[in-house]
């Protein structure tokens, strides 16, 4: 899994590139921290190249939302694959998370 992140406007944006499973989770959650520890607080996790995305990916989202919600943040999702869209919806994440078809989308709504 390749991850880079940049500044979009007023949001954070982290691009994800492969799978992202119980040995590359732990990356991810370490730079969502990097970022929230930061003060960046407005995230858009951009997933189109994500092909695979397991529960410990999952809870590295869900754990990184709970935290920037805390101090009026928020993590937006923009374009998930269709494959990673349905882990979203079989997790029942679809409710919690905004999910916008494109990464512009994403950034737009903060």
């Amino acid at each position: 899994m390749d991850i880079s992140t940049n500044e979009e406007g007023r949001a954070s944006v982290m691009k994800l590139n492969g799978r992202v499973d119980s040995a590359t989770a732990p990356d991810l959650e370490s730079a969502l921290k990097k970022l929230v520890e930061g003060d960046k607080t407005r995230i858009v996790l951009d997933l189109a190249d994500v092909e695979y995305m397991s529960s410990a990916g999952l809870r590295a989202m869900v754990s990184t939302l709970k935290a920037v919600k805390r101090v009026n943040g928020d993590l937006r999702l923009a374009s998930p694959s269709p494959r990673v869209e349905e882990v979203l919806r079989l997790a029942g994440l679809t409710s919690i998370f905004s999910i916008y078809p494109n990464q512009k989308d994403a950034v737009g709504s903060f």
